[in-house]
């Protein structure tokens, strides 16, 4: 089991997870992180770190997420330091639905 990165992420982008991992799975999109599922060890340092609870366990109940994960990771850039979240973080932070019309397929500066 792996963790994945899912949709509250969108728009808010907070990189405090990615300083914690011990094996670098994080990858940066223009608007989201994810993490790769088949790099992940399942340690969960990045969960307590998010503070938008946007990590979560893999289950069934996120498997499409575990899919965007998956994809994604394999197409943008690492990134394992810290920066700021994105500008319109706090104004997203709560906003539902956000794939559908936020979600971007650009990838990241990563670092």
């Amino acid at each position: 089991m792996a963790y994945v990165v899912t949709e509250k992420c969108i728009m808010c982008k907070h990189a405090d997870c990615v300083e914690v991992c011990p094996v670098d799975c994080f990858y940066e999109g223009e608007n989201m992180l994810v993490i790769n599922p088949d790099e992940c060890i399942d340690c969960g340092v990045c969960v307590p770190e998010c503070p938008i609870d946007a990590i979560e366990a893999e289950s069934e109940d996120n498997l499409k997420w575990l899919e965007v994960n998956r994809e994604y990771s394999t197409k943008w850039p690492s990134i394992t330091q810290n920066k700021p979240a994105m500008d319109e973080a706090e104004k997203y932070r709560d906003v539902p639905n956000k794939f559908a019309e936020l979600f971007s397929e650009n990838p990241g500066e990563g670092n």
